[in-house]
């Protein structure tokens, strides 16, 4: 018989954009996450906000920074996310 190979495909990780409330931690920073939700009582748009804790391997993001930031492997007890990018400086 013929060995069967047996091929896995990777999840593409996902990725999101926030902003940057906190970096008063050692190579973290905490990016707040908002995203538009209609409610479905009374069909208006609500405001949820989502906080991830980022691994910031250099210190670069401060706040009021626009960031994306990318799954990874867990880095810590409450760090799953990764800088990847800091796409707005803070003025």
């Amino acid at each position: 018989m013929a060995e069967q190979e047996v091929q896995t495909k990777k999840a593409a990780k996902r990725s999101f954009v926030g902003i940057v409330t906190s970096d008063k931690m050692d190579k973290t920073i905490v990016v707040s996450i908002d995203t538009k939700r209609m409610n479905s009582l009374y069909k208006k748009y609500v405001t949820q906000t989502k906080k991830c804790k980022a691994h910031d391997e250099n210190n670069d993001a401060h706040i009021g920074d626009r960031v994306r930031i990318v799954e990874c492997r867990p880095l810590s007890k409450d760090k799953c996310w990764r800088l990847e990018e800091i796409i707005e400086r803070a003025k």
